[in-house]
């Protein structure tokens, strides 16, 4: 009976817990979370991908034949609509027939159209990805500024208490007290400016997943402080081979090199082939064959219309990929030199600054606390200290941010560390 008691108090106990521990509104996500969502509810991307589909059926359509022609023709009929009576009548099919080659490169043609879309929606993608990477980041340094604030808050508060112990031991004249109390209420209104920028930076990444705007959301994740180890002609390589701008722009020149051999083509005749069933009053009936052919007599129009137009989008293309493949590069650099510039101040800051500012700030407080300074020199080396705080989370979101720039530069993930 005493062990069955203790088993059922046991069972009782655990089942309070339980029902005390309230479960979560929402989802803890992560970075790789957040792109995963945004690139499936994304709505600009999800109407990228059905044009993308539309242009897949465009192919279709470019290589369709035509459709067949039944043809009756009912003559010499005695009354109107008399077809028994009629003394002559011919049923047949007949079917319209490109050059061949023709048809095949109209799809070509299409084909190309169709790769230039998956390339703007993969550029789509990458813009995408930037952005949440950018918002999820925002919201990173939001919460450690938010952190920062409510630390400087509790300093502030622990300053206004010191001061006023010291006050009433008439160590400090009242002036201390009501400084202290002016810098509390300061940081109070610093840490409700934070909690703003946190709830705004929330909203900002709701919108790119697509959630509604003040829909409760977390995220689980911190700043990266490692490069990924590549050098900068290698990163320039992998975008030259990835960025689906060039690779846009190369389908641009196929497809018009594909419609300028369409346009001499044009030179050479199509088809159309008959066969019919003729009824002759009176006769046998007999069957006809018939076969005609364009005549391409008006040999210029090609030359000035299709042929001149993709003899000048080549040019333009050709003139466009130069462009791109400079713009590129240049982006590639800034890129680069951002991220190495943002992970030196990273590195500056966990070896000097925060130590330093630290180091002094300690040094006042104890100097305040044995009476040999004021408060205002106090407050402003705890000043100095939380911005120094708040700084160095700047550094970290900066170089998360170059980071990210760095990756959509180069069109593809970073994985390993780069060198300078």
């Amino acid at each position: 009976m005493k062990k069955a008691s203790v088993w059922i108090l046991l069972f009782s106990c655990l089942g309070l817990w339980l029902l005390g521990q309230t479960p979560p509104d929402h989802d803890v996500l992560t970075l790789d979370q957040c792109i995963a969502i945004a690139l499936d509810v994304n709505p600009l991307l999800q109407s990228s991908q059905e044009l993308y589909r539309a242009s897949l059926a465009r192919v279709q359509q470019a290589k369709a034949l035509a459709q067949p022609r039944l043809d009756f023709d009912s003559d010499l009929q005695p009354r109107l609509m008399d077809f028994k009576g009629s003394d002559e009548s011919y049923l047949g099919l007949s079917q319209d027939l490109d050059f061949p080659g023709k048809r095949r490169l109209r799809g070509k043609i299409a084909a190309r159209e169709s790769s230039e879309m998956l390339m703007d929606m993969e550029l789509l993608k990458l813009d995408l990805i930037f952005q949440v990477k950018e918002a999820f980041y925002s919201l990173l340094l939001a919460r450690e500024v938010m952190k920062y604030a409510e630390q400087d808050l509790e300093l502030a508060r622990d300053f206004l208490q010191k001061a006023e112990i010291k006050f009433e031991a008439g160590d400090v004249a009242r002036v201390e007290v009501l400084r202290a109390r002016v810098e509390v209420a300061k940081v109070e209104n610093s840490v409700k400016t934070a909690a703003n920028d946190v709830r705004l930076a929330k909203a900002r990444l709701n919108f790119l997943l697509a959630r509604k705007k003040y829909e409760p959301l977390e995220i689980a994740g911190e700043f990266k402080r490692q490069s990924p180890a590549f050098t900068l002609e290698e990163l320039k390589e992998k975008a030259l081979a990835a960025r689906p701008e060039i690779k846009r722009v190369g389908f641009s020149l196929d497809k018009e090199s594909l419609r300028k051999t369409l346009g001499y083509l044009s030179f050479l005749p199509d088809f159309s082939l008959g066969i019919s069933r003729h009824r002759l009053s009176g006769l046998p009936t007999t069957w006809d064959f018939t076969l005609s052919a364009s005549l391409p007599v008006f040999f210029w129009q090609p030359l000035k219309g299709e042929i001149a137009e993709a003899e000048a989008n080549l040019n333009a293309f050709r003139k466009e990929r130069e462009h791109i493949l400079n713009a590129i590069a240049l982006e590639v650099e800034e890129s680069y030199a951002n991220a190495l510039m943002a992970g030196s101040q990273i590195e500056l800051f966990e070896k000097e600054i925060l130590t330093q500012a630290e180091e002094a700030y300690n040094m006042f407080l104890f100097s305040f606390q044995e009476g040999e300074i004021g408060g205002i020199e106090l407050i402003e080396a705890r000043r100095t200290l939380i911005e120094a705080r708040k700084s160095y989370a700047e550094a970290l979101n900066n170089f998360n941010v170059a980071l990210a720039a760095l990756a959509k530069s180069v069109g593809q993930p970073l994985e390993e560390p780069f060198h300078e």
